[in-house]
């Protein structure tokens, strides 16, 4: 099932593997280069790819290196990017990422903001090596709105680069899962306290990219129950099964493998439009297979993604489709170095 075409949305995806989205620390002055086109495109034969996390606003900038898409020159650059996967025949969603209290004022000239005034516990990437995570500033309520609606006009940004679409990163610890988060959020108004606060930034977020660029070619990508980055969340089957009851019509939600099967399943039984599983779930020593996929695909999820596979195999569909082995990669060369990006070659018969 995993090489059988699927509509999504206004797009016919040639097979169900989707490139997750990964961060790879290789943008200049916040916008991708001619080696980002190159990476992208070396990969357009998955059925969808979704770009590493993009910042929608400057203060949302999470670590160095890593691209945004709220200015023209970065949306210039983009648009190589997308020009390059279409020519490829590839189909390509922008991930926008914001970091929330995932930040530092050496990365993006700013201070942080958060839900609250409470630090991750972690460590964060600086130009100059690892520094604690600061305690964000607090948003005013007023505040709160205008970093949804930062979503809504990275999504515009984002067709006028030529995306297919857009990926909300409401995982991982950044800021949509910050306001999930009974860590993170300890607001009094009205989104912090009860499940129905905390869930109101998720979905005011995809509310302003649905407007800007319609439901179509929007999703957002969860990871409910995980715990990195300082998150921790009460009651989850409750805060999700309220969050996709919340959630307006889009193409899809994304979800990482951080609970039980059982409640995937839930959720896939919850959610009415395509469901996007990421069998190799948060941060650690495991890579989603290709038997995991069609495990998944069996049990009712409509498309799998695929990341770390797709550092080292850019022809991982072609892979698949003919059971050939899987290159490796090194965990040194992920982030930032000049190899180990768009160096791996397709399988050499």
């Amino acid at each position: 099932m995993l090489l059988t075409s699927y509509r999504l949305g206004n797009l016919t995806l040639p097979n169900r593997l989707v490139m997750a989205p990964m961060t790879r620390a290789r943008a200049v002055d916040g916008a991708p280069t001619a080696e980002t086109a190159t990476y992208y495109a070396q990969r357009a034969t998955a059925g969808l790819i979704v770009t590493e996390g993009v910042h929608p606003n400057a203060v949302g900038q999470a670590g160095p290196a890593m691209p945004g898409i709220h200015t023209d020159e970065q949306v210039e650059a983009w648009r190589a990017v997308t020009d390059a996967v279409h020519a490829n025949g590839g189909r390509i969603f922008a991930q926008l990422m914001h970091g929330g209290r995932i930040g530092h004022a050496e990365v993006a000239g700013h201070h942080p903001v958060g839900p609250s005034a409470i630090a991750a516990g972690t460590e964060i990437f600086t130009p100059t090596g690892p520094a604690p995570a600061p305690v964000p500033r607090a948003l005013e309520t007023a505040e709160v709105a205008e970093q949804a609606q930062a979503f809504g006009d990275a999504a515009r940004r984002a067709v006028e680069a030529g995306f297919d679409g857009v990926e909300l990163h409401g995982a991982n610890g950044y800021l949509i899962q910050q306001f999930l988060s009974s860590s993170a959020n300890e607001r009094t108004d009205g989104y912090g306290g009860s499940i129905a606060g905390r869930v109101r930034f998720a979905v005011e977020a995809v509310e302003a990219a649905v407007d800007a660029i319609g439901a179509d070619r929007v999703g957002i990508r969860l990871s409910p129950g995980g715990e990195i980055q300082g998150i921790v969340e009460q009651d989850v089957p409750a805060l999700y099964g309220e969050l996709l009851k919340a959630l307006p019509d889009m193409a899809y939600i994304h979800v990482l493998t951080t609970v039980d099967d059982e409640l995937l399943m839930g959720l896939r039984k919850a959610w009415p439009s395509a469901f996007i599983l990421n069998p190799g779930g948060q941060i650690g020593p495991v890579e989603g297979t290709q038997e995991q996929g069609e495990r998944w695909l069996a049990n009712g999820a409509d498309l799998i993604s695929y990341g770390r596979a797709y550092i080292g195999n850019p022809d991982l569909v072609e892979r698949f489709r003919l059971g050939l082995p899987l290159a490796s990669t090194e965990r040194e060369t992920w982030f930032g170095t000049p190899n180990g990006y768009v160096d791996y070659p397709s399988y050499q018969h």
